[in-house]
């Protein structure tokens, strides 16, 4: 039973202690924090984070992120084995003060899609009223500047991403070209397909809450939240 879901971006630019408190791209802070606050607010008894790793694999969920992975200079804190897409969704959690049940679940960015898919639908079939929390970034190819450089098909597949979104229809997300995405380096692929498993046929009602590609990587947020849980 799964009342919604958010999907966020696996970004430092989303903890202070690498930006500083002052952030840098405010209004993404900001839609973050919006996203994970509707989430709560539907009472959920469980909130699964999911993200993308190097194997599948759940962690244990008093884990947090040790943000000297994205900055090796800073004070080491958390849990450096922790993966980094795992330990910001926790910190959103954390920022939102949530105190409830958590799950830390990474799935593994060489997954082929009908494992991801799977999971998804193991985590819908569980009888915990559970939200889920999905990081993952769209392509880090957008501009000259961006961490892959820049790909001409880097700005029609975040678009893609973002329509699929937009119109609710997650199983969508399971005709996104895997090699593609892999070459864009869009490391949400794999969470994103947990998430239509997830989902899959109850047409969630979307808010896109923001959709740009700040430092060339995108980023897209929303609060997804299924229909039928609105009907109950």
């Amino acid at each position: 039973m799964l009342p919604g879901a958010a999907l966020c971006p696996a970004t430092p630019l989303l903890h202070p202690a690498l930006t500083g408190q002052d952030p840098v791209v405010p209004e993404l802070r900001r839609a973050c924090a919006h996203a994970v606050t509707r989430l709560l607010t539907a009472g959920p008894d469980t909130v699964v984070v999911i993200g993308p790793a190097g194997a599948t694999s759940e962690w244990d969920p008093a884990g947090r992120l040790d943000p000297s992975v994205f900055a090796p200079g800073i004070r080491r804190t958390g849990d450096r084995s922790l993966p980094p897409a795992l330990g910001l969704g926790a910190f959103l959690l954390d920022q939102a003060g949530y105190v409830g049940r958590r799950r830390l679940q990474a799935v593994g960015l060489d997954e082929p899609a009908s494992a991801c898919i799977q999971l998804g639908m193991r985590l819908r079939e569980t009888d915990a009223k559970a939200a889920l929390l999905v990081m993952g970034d769209g392509s880090a190819r957008r501009t000259l500047k961006a961490p892959g450089y820049l790909d001409s098909r880097a700005t029609a597949f975040d678009k893609e991403v973002e329509q699929v979104v937009r119109d609710s229809d997650l199983a969508a997300l399971q005709r996104l070209d895997r090699r593609l995405a892999h070459e864009l380096l869009a490391t949400g692929w794999p969470a994103w397909q947990v998430l239509s498993g997830a989902l899959q046929d109850l047409t969630p009602a979307a808010d896109v809450l923001y959709c740009d590609a700040p430092f060339g990587v995108g980023y897209l947020v929303a609060y997804l939240k299924t229909r039928l849980w609105m009907s109950s």
